[in-house]
Protein backbone atom coordinates (compact mmCIF):
# COMPACT_ATOMS: atom_id res chain seq x y z
CA UNK A 1 0.00 0.00 0.00
CA UNK A 2 1.41 3.87 -0.86
CA UNK A 3 0.39 7.19 -0.90
CA UNK A 4 -1.01 8.53 -3.67
CA UNK A 5 -1.72 12.32 -4.80
CA UNK A 6 -5.17 13.11 -6.60
CA UNK A 7 -6.90 15.88 -7.92
CA UNK A 8 -10.65 15.53 -9.15
CA UNK A 9 -13.82 17.52 -9.55
CA UNK A 10 -16.86 16.89 -6.91
CA UNK A 11 -20.71 16.50 -8.40
CA UNK A 12 -21.06 20.81 -8.14
CA UNK A 13 -17.62 20.83 -10.61
CA UNK A 14 -15.51 22.15 -8.23
CA UNK A 15 -11.87 21.35 -8.12
CA UNK A 16 -10.51 18.97 -5.08
CA UNK A 17 -7.66 17.20 -4.31
CA UNK A 18 -6.17 15.15 -1.12
CA UNK A 19 -4.05 12.49 -0.31
CA UNK A 20 -4.96 8.77 0.32
CA UNK A 21 -2.92 5.34 1.36
CA UNK A 22 -4.21 2.97 -1.45
CA UNK A 23 -3.09 -0.77 -3.17
CA UNK A 24 -3.14 0.82 -6.74
CA UNK A 25 -4.27 3.92 -8.43
CA UNK A 26 -7.12 1.86 -9.77
CA UNK A 27 -8.22 1.61 -6.21
CA UNK A 28 -7.81 5.46 -5.44
CA UNK A 29 -10.33 5.73 -8.69
CA UNK A 30 -12.57 3.40 -7.40
CA UNK A 31 -12.69 5.02 -4.30
CA UNK A 32 -12.98 8.64 -5.31
CA UNK A 33 -16.23 7.49 -7.84
CA UNK A 34 -17.73 6.23 -4.59
CA UNK A 35 -17.69 9.97 -3.42
CA UNK A 36 -19.00 11.17 -6.29
CA UNK A 37 -15.65 12.93 -7.23
CA UNK A 38 -14.06 12.15 -11.22
CA UNK A 39 -10.78 11.77 -10.52
CA UNK A 40 -8.57 14.31 -13.04
CA UNK A 41 -4.64 13.05 -11.49
CA UNK A 42 -3.62 10.45 -9.87
CA UNK A 43 0.25 10.36 -8.73
CA UNK A 44 2.26 8.16 -6.48
CA UNK A 45 3.81 10.12 -3.80
CA UNK A 46 6.57 8.70 -1.12
CA UNK A 47 4.80 8.31 2.28
CA UNK A 48 5.24 10.89 4.95
CA UNK A 49 8.40 9.91 7.14
CA UNK A 50 7.82 6.27 5.69
CA UNK A 51 11.37 5.68 6.45
CA UNK A 52 12.15 7.01 9.39
CA UNK A 53 8.71 5.55 10.97
CA UNK A 54 8.39 2.36 9.53
CA UNK A 55 10.45 0.92 12.43
CA UNK A 56 8.67 2.36 14.91
CA UNK A 57 5.12 1.31 13.82
CA UNK A 58 6.69 -1.99 13.10
CA UNK A 59 7.64 -2.59 16.91
CA UNK A 60 4.43 -0.49 18.21
CA UNK A 61 6.08 2.14 19.69
CA UNK A 62 4.16 4.43 18.47
CA UNK A 63 0.38 2.90 18.04
CA UNK A 64 -2.37 4.84 20.22
CA UNK A 65 -3.49 3.15 22.59
CA UNK A 66 -7.20 2.92 23.93
CA UNK A 67 -6.60 6.13 26.09
CA UNK A 68 -5.37 7.60 23.35
CA UNK A 69 -9.12 6.66 21.22
CA UNK A 70 -11.27 7.41 24.25
CA UNK A 71 -9.64 10.87 24.79
CA UNK A 72 -10.30 11.57 21.25
CA UNK A 73 -13.69 10.35 21.09
CA UNK A 74 -14.48 12.40 24.25
CA UNK A 75 -13.59 15.91 22.67
CA UNK A 76 -14.66 14.91 19.19
CA UNK A 77 -18.11 14.73 21.71
CA UNK A 78 -17.86 18.02 23.67
CA UNK A 79 -16.61 20.13 20.10
CA UNK A 80 -19.90 18.22 18.44
CA UNK A 81 -22.21 19.15 21.20
CA UNK A 82 -20.73 23.01 21.50
CA UNK A 83 -21.54 23.57 17.12
CA UNK A 84 -17.88 23.84 17.03
CA UNK A 85 -16.95 23.77 13.57
CA UNK A 86 -15.72 19.69 12.63
CA UNK A 87 -12.55 20.95 10.77
CA UNK A 88 -11.73 23.53 13.32
CA UNK A 89 -12.45 21.36 15.84
CA UNK A 90 -10.14 18.50 14.50
CA UNK A 91 -7.09 20.89 14.37
CA UNK A 92 -7.46 21.94 17.83
CA UNK A 93 -7.70 18.27 18.94
CA UNK A 94 -4.22 17.33 16.83
CA UNK A 95 -2.57 19.96 18.71
CA UNK A 96 -3.66 19.16 21.67
CA UNK A 97 -2.54 15.24 20.56
CA UNK A 98 0.75 13.77 22.24
CA UNK A 99 0.82 10.44 20.01
CA UNK A 100 2.08 11.43 16.90
CA UNK A 101 0.54 8.74 14.88
CA UNK A 102 -3.03 9.54 16.14
CA UNK A 103 -1.99 13.55 15.21
CA UNK A 104 -0.91 12.89 12.01
CA UNK A 105 -4.21 10.71 11.72
CA UNK A 106 -5.99 13.29 13.03
CA UNK A 107 -4.47 15.52 10.28
CA UNK A 108 -5.44 13.09 7.50
CA UNK A 109 -9.21 14.25 8.36
CA UNK A 110 -8.72 17.43 8.26
CA UNK A 111 -6.92 17.32 4.61
CA UNK A 112 -10.18 14.70 3.71
CA UNK A 113 -12.66 17.46 4.73
CA UNK A 114 -10.91 20.19 3.13
CA UNK A 115 -10.95 18.26 -0.32
CA UNK A 116 -14.96 18.00 -0.29
CA UNK A 117 -14.91 14.54 1.44
CA UNK A 118 -16.42 13.17 4.59
CA UNK A 119 -15.12 12.18 7.53
CA UNK A 120 -15.59 8.61 8.07
CA UNK A 121 -13.66 8.68 4.72
CA UNK A 122 -10.33 10.69 6.42
CA UNK A 123 -10.42 7.88 9.56
CA UNK A 124 -10.61 5.18 7.27
CA UNK A 125 -7.11 6.03 5.62
CA UNK A 126 -5.74 5.23 8.50
CA UNK A 127 -7.42 1.74 9.72
CA UNK A 128 -4.60 0.90 12.05
CA UNK A 129 -5.44 3.96 13.89
CA UNK A 130 -9.52 3.70 13.82
CA UNK A 131 -10.59 0.48 13.44
CA UNK A 132 -13.75 0.15 10.64
CA UNK A 133 -15.89 -0.34 13.60
CA UNK A 134 -15.15 2.90 14.14
CA UNK A 135 -15.58 4.34 10.94
CA UNK A 136 -19.33 2.65 10.39
CA UNK A 137 -19.94 4.45 13.11
CA UNK A 138 -18.97 7.63 12.57
CA UNK A 139 -20.39 7.54 8.85
CA UNK A 140 -23.41 6.54 10.27
CA UNK A 141 -23.66 9.43 12.27
CA UNK A 142 -22.83 11.76 9.62
CA UNK A 143 -25.36 10.51 7.45
CA UNK A 144 -28.32 10.77 10.63
CA UNK A 145 -26.96 13.98 11.34
CA UNK A 146 -26.35 12.92 15.24
CA UNK A 147 -22.87 12.66 14.96
CA UNK A 148 -22.56 13.85 18.50
CA UNK A 149 -24.63 11.15 19.40
CA UNK A 150 -22.13 8.49 17.53
CA UNK A 151 -18.88 9.75 19.42
CA UNK A 152 -21.03 9.63 22.77
CA UNK A 153 -21.86 6.06 22.15
CA UNK A 154 -18.04 4.88 20.87
CA UNK A 155 -16.81 6.89 24.16
CA UNK A 156 -18.91 4.69 25.92
CA UNK A 157 -17.84 1.66 24.19
CA UNK A 158 -13.94 2.38 24.48
CA UNK A 159 -14.30 3.09 28.01
CA UNK A 160 -16.28 -0.11 29.02
CA UNK A 161 -13.43 -2.14 27.13
CA UNK A 162 -10.62 -0.63 29.03
CA UNK A 163 -12.02 -1.26 32.29
CA UNK A 164 -12.58 -4.63 30.91
CA UNK A 165 -9.25 -5.29 29.91
CA UNK A 166 -7.57 -3.89 33.30
CA UNK A 167 -9.78 -6.02 35.60
CA UNK A 168 -7.94 -9.21 33.56
CA UNK A 169 -4.62 -7.77 33.62
CA UNK A 170 -5.18 -7.28 37.61
CA UNK A 171 -6.64 -10.63 38.04
CA UNK A 172 -4.08 -11.81 35.76
CA UNK A 173 -0.79 -10.44 37.73
CA UNK A 174 -0.34 -12.20 40.72
CA UNK A 175 -0.47 -15.75 38.77
CA UNK A 176 1.87 -14.90 36.23
CA UNK A 177 4.18 -13.28 39.04
CA UNK A 178 4.21 -16.55 40.72
CA UNK A 179 4.71 -18.60 37.89
CA UNK A 180 7.79 -16.31 36.65
CA UNK A 181 8.82 -16.62 40.11
CA UNK A 182 8.72 -20.39 39.97
CA UNK A 183 10.70 -20.67 36.64
CA UNK A 184 13.43 -18.00 38.00
CA UNK A 185 14.14 -20.48 41.17
CA UNK A 186 13.67 -23.59 38.78
CA UNK A 187 16.53 -22.30 36.48
CA UNK A 188 18.76 -21.44 39.64
CA UNK A 189 18.71 -24.56 40.82
CA UNK A 190 19.46 -26.37 37.75
CA UNK A 191 22.34 -24.10 37.37
CA UNK A 192 23.97 -23.22 40.20
CA UNK A 193 22.71 -25.29 43.01
CA UNK A 194 22.67 -29.08 41.45
CA UNK A 195 26.14 -29.13 40.27
CA UNK A 196 26.93 -28.72 43.94
CA UNK A 197 25.30 -32.15 44.53
CA UNK A 198 26.46 -33.85 41.61
CA UNK A 199 30.07 -32.69 42.45
CA UNK A 200 28.94 -34.48 46.47
CA UNK A 201 28.14 -36.84 45.27
CA UNK A 202 30.53 -37.86 42.86
CA UNK A 203 33.20 -36.82 45.50
CA UNK A 204 31.58 -39.83 47.42
CA UNK A 205 31.37 -42.54 44.16
CA UNK A 206 27.34 -42.60 45.57
CA UNK A 207 25.73 -44.74 43.53
CA UNK A 208 22.73 -42.35 42.28
CA UNK A 209 19.08 -43.83 41.27
CA UNK A 210 17.68 -43.00 37.37
CA UNK A 211 15.63 -39.42 38.97
CA UNK A 212 18.82 -38.18 40.57
CA UNK A 213 21.06 -38.74 36.68
CA UNK A 214 18.28 -37.31 35.13
CA UNK A 215 18.11 -34.28 36.75
CA UNK A 216 22.10 -33.83 37.30
CA UNK A 217 22.12 -34.42 33.02
CA UNK A 218 19.23 -31.82 32.39
CA UNK A 219 21.24 -29.78 35.24
CA UNK A 220 24.59 -29.97 33.46
CA UNK A 221 22.89 -29.38 29.94
CA UNK A 222 21.36 -26.11 31.44
CA UNK A 223 24.53 -25.08 32.42
CA UNK A 224 26.52 -25.64 29.91
CA UNK A 225 24.08 -24.82 26.88
CA UNK A 226 21.48 -22.14 28.70
CA UNK A 227 22.53 -19.63 25.62
CA UNK A 228 21.44 -22.58 23.27
CA UNK A 229 17.92 -22.68 25.80
CA UNK A 230 17.72 -18.85 25.35
CA UNK A 231 18.18 -19.12 21.10
CA UNK A 232 15.85 -21.76 20.80
CA UNK A 233 13.38 -19.89 23.39
CA UNK A 234 13.27 -16.92 20.89
CA UNK A 235 13.03 -18.58 17.93
CA UNK A 236 10.08 -20.56 19.22
CA UNK A 237 8.31 -17.00 20.35
CA UNK A 238 9.18 -15.88 16.64
CA UNK A 239 7.82 -18.63 14.86
CA UNK A 240 4.57 -18.63 17.17
CA UNK A 241 4.15 -14.96 16.42
CA UNK A 242 4.33 -15.63 13.05
CA UNK A 243 2.31 -18.47 12.81
CA UNK A 244 -0.39 -16.66 14.62
CA UNK A 245 -0.27 -13.78 12.14
CA UNK A 246 -1.23 -16.55 9.59
CA UNK A 247 -5.02 -17.10 8.67
CA UNK A 248 -5.13 -20.85 10.31
CA UNK A 249 -2.55 -19.91 12.55
CA UNK A 250 -4.51 -17.39 14.31
CA UNK A 251 -7.77 -19.08 14.03
CA UNK A 252 -6.96 -22.21 15.62
CA UNK A 253 -4.96 -19.69 18.37
CA UNK A 254 -7.84 -18.45 19.05
CA UNK A 255 -10.10 -21.59 19.13
CA UNK A 256 -7.41 -22.99 21.58
CA UNK A 257 -7.29 -20.01 24.47
CA UNK A 258 -11.05 -20.73 24.79
CA UNK A 259 -10.02 -24.43 26.26
CA UNK A 260 -7.84 -23.27 28.99
CA UNK A 261 -8.27 -24.09 32.35
CA UNK A 262 -10.12 -21.05 34.27
CA UNK A 263 -8.59 -18.42 31.58
CA UNK A 264 -10.33 -20.44 28.60
CA UNK A 265 -14.09 -19.88 30.29
CA UNK A 266 -13.04 -15.77 31.38
CA UNK A 267 -11.58 -15.20 28.01
CA UNK A 268 -14.90 -16.63 26.38
CA UNK A 269 -17.48 -14.66 28.38
CA UNK A 270 -15.10 -11.34 27.60
CA UNK A 271 -15.33 -11.95 23.81
CA UNK A 272 -19.10 -12.45 24.05
CA UNK A 273 -19.74 -9.23 26.40
CA UNK A 274 -17.70 -7.71 23.36
CA UNK A 275 -19.73 -9.15 20.82
CA UNK A 276 -22.92 -7.97 22.54
CA UNK A 277 -22.45 -4.75 23.35
CA UNK A 278 -20.63 -3.82 19.94
CA UNK A 279 -23.28 -5.26 18.13
CA UNK A 280 -25.87 -3.69 20.37
CA UNK A 281 -23.85 -0.40 19.54
CA UNK A 282 -23.99 -0.83 16.06
CA UNK A 283 -27.91 -1.75 15.94
CA UNK A 284 -28.59 1.29 17.88
CA UNK A 285 -26.53 3.05 15.67
CA UNK A 286 -28.38 2.46 12.76
CA UNK A 287 -26.14 0.21 10.53
CA UNK A 288 -27.30 -2.16 8.97
CA UNK A 289 -27.78 -5.83 10.30
CA UNK A 290 -25.61 -7.32 7.75
CA UNK A 291 -23.40 -4.80 7.82
CA UNK A 292 -23.14 -4.60 11.86
CA UNK A 293 -22.45 -8.17 12.24
CA UNK A 294 -19.89 -7.95 9.68
CA UNK A 295 -18.11 -5.51 11.84
CA UNK A 296 -18.76 -7.00 15.00
CA UNK A 297 -17.26 -10.21 13.79
CA UNK A 298 -13.82 -8.20 12.92
CA UNK A 299 -14.10 -6.70 16.72
CA UNK A 300 -14.56 -9.79 18.84
CA UNK A 301 -10.54 -9.87 18.33
CA UNK A 302 -11.23 -13.48 17.84
CA UNK A 303 -11.35 -15.18 14.71
CA UNK A 304 -13.02 -18.24 16.30
CA UNK A 305 -15.96 -16.48 17.51
CA UNK A 306 -15.80 -14.35 14.64
CA UNK A 307 -16.29 -16.64 12.27
CA UNK A 308 -19.60 -18.07 13.85
CA UNK A 309 -20.67 -14.46 13.46
CA UNK A 310 -20.05 -14.43 10.30
CA UNK A 311 -22.36 -18.01 10.07
CA UNK A 312 -24.68 -15.74 11.64
CA UNK A 313 -24.31 -13.05 8.91
CA UNK A 314 -24.77 -15.70 5.95
CA UNK A 315 -28.12 -17.10 7.91
CA UNK A 316 -29.77 -13.69 8.14
CA UNK A 317 -28.67 -12.90 4.53
CA UNK A 318 -30.64 -16.23 4.13
CA UNK A 319 -33.79 -14.65 5.55
CA UNK A 320 -33.47 -16.39 8.64
CA UNK A 321 -34.49 -14.29 12.11
CA UNK A 322 -31.83 -13.59 14.59
CA UNK A 323 -32.22 -15.78 17.12
CA UNK A 324 -32.59 -18.31 14.96
CA UNK A 325 -28.94 -17.66 13.61
CA UNK A 326 -27.93 -17.54 17.53
CA UNK A 327 -28.93 -20.40 17.97
CA UNK A 328 -27.18 -22.34 15.37
CA UNK A 329 -23.81 -20.63 16.21
CA UNK A 330 -23.62 -22.59 19.22
CA UNK A 331 -22.17 -19.90 21.59
CA UNK A 332 -25.01 -18.43 23.44
CA UNK A 333 -26.63 -20.17 26.79
CA UNK A 334 -30.48 -20.89 26.42
CA UNK A 335 -31.19 -17.59 28.79
CA UNK A 336 -29.52 -15.11 26.45
CA UNK A 337 -31.25 -17.20 23.24
CA UNK A 338 -34.62 -16.44 24.79
CA UNK A 339 -33.34 -12.87 25.93
CA UNK A 340 -32.58 -12.33 21.92
CA UNK A 341 -36.17 -13.91 21.11
CA UNK A 342 -37.74 -11.49 23.22
CA UNK A 343 -35.91 -8.53 21.89
CA UNK A 344 -37.01 -9.24 18.24
CA UNK A 345 -40.33 -9.78 19.08
CA UNK A 346 -40.94 -6.91 20.95
CA UNK A 347 -38.31 -4.71 18.46
CA UNK A 348 -36.32 -4.04 21.17
CA UNK A 349 -32.92 -6.09 19.80
CA UNK A 350 -30.58 -3.53 21.10
CA UNK A 351 -31.55 -3.42 24.78
CA UNK A 352 -31.89 -7.44 24.82
CA UNK A 353 -28.27 -7.10 23.23
CA UNK A 354 -27.17 -4.54 26.15
CA UNK A 355 -28.73 -6.84 28.91
CA UNK A 356 -26.74 -9.92 27.14
CA UNK A 357 -23.23 -7.75 27.41
CA UNK A 358 -24.23 -6.89 30.98
CA UNK A 359 -25.16 -10.48 31.63
CA UNK A 360 -21.32 -12.00 30.56
CA UNK A 361 -19.91 -8.87 31.98
CA UNK A 362 -21.58 -9.78 35.45
CA UNK A 363 -19.88 -13.78 34.56
CA UNK A 364 -16.20 -12.17 33.82
CA UNK A 365 -16.40 -9.98 37.07
CA UNK A 366 -17.29 -13.05 39.41
CA UNK A 367 -14.61 -15.10 37.20
CA UNK A 368 -11.76 -12.53 37.89
CA UNK A 369 -12.74 -11.84 41.28
CA UNK A 370 -12.06 -15.15 42.02
CA UNK A 371 -10.14 -16.23 39.64
CA UNK A 372 -7.13 -16.34 42.59
CA UNK A 373 -8.93 -18.69 44.46
CA UNK A 374 -9.20 -21.00 41.01
CA UNK A 375 -5.75 -20.80 40.11
CA UNK A 376 -4.27 -20.91 43.57
CA UNK A 377 -4.64 -24.98 43.93
CA UNK A 378 -2.74 -25.21 40.66
CA UNK A 379 -0.22 -23.39 41.47
CA UNK A 380 0.15 -25.31 44.55
CA UNK A 381 -0.09 -29.02 43.05
CA UNK A 382 2.89 -27.64 40.41
CA UNK A 383 4.69 -26.44 43.70
CA UNK A 384 4.20 -29.90 45.37
CA UNK A 385 5.26 -32.21 42.45
CA UNK A 386 8.35 -30.01 41.92
CA UNK A 387 9.59 -30.40 45.66
CA UNK A 388 8.89 -33.59 45.11
CA UNK A 389 11.02 -34.34 42.50
CA UNK A 390 13.49 -32.18 44.15
CA UNK A 391 13.34 -34.33 46.94
CA UNK A 392 13.51 -38.21 45.64
CA UNK A 393 16.54 -36.80 42.67
CA UNK A 394 18.30 -35.01 45.83
CA UNK A 395 17.75 -35.08 49.09
CA UNK A 396 17.29 -39.06 48.69
CA UNK A 397 21.00 -39.78 47.56
CA UNK A 398 21.83 -37.73 50.20
CA UNK A 399 20.62 -39.48 53.01
CA UNK A 400 21.95 -42.71 51.46
CA UNK A 401 25.44 -41.54 51.17
CA UNK A 402 24.75 -39.85 55.22
CA UNK A 403 23.82 -43.29 56.37
CA UNK A 404 26.81 -45.31 54.48
CA UNK A 405 29.08 -42.63 56.30
CA UNK A 406 28.17 -43.44 59.21
CA UNK A 407 27.50 -47.23 58.79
Amino acid sequence: MGAYQWRGRNARGQLVDGQVEADSSDAVAQQLMRLDITPIDIHATEARDANAQSWRQRLGLDQPGINDLILFTRQMFTLTKAGVPIIHGLRNVSESTRNPVLRRAIEDVVDALESGRDMASGLAQNPQVFPRMFVSIVRVGENSGNLEQAFDQLTDYLELERDFRARLKQALRYPIMVIIAMFIAVAILMVWVIPVFANFFSSHDAELPLPTKIIIATSNFTAEWWWVILIAMALALVGFRSWIRTETGRYRWDRAKLKFPVIGKILFEGTMARFARTFSMTYRSGVPLVQGLTLTARAVENEYIGQAVNDMRTGIERGESLSRTAAAAGLFSPLVLQMLGIGEETGDVDAMLTETAEYYEREVDYDLRNLSAYIEPILLVFLAVLVLILALGVFLPMWDVGRAALG
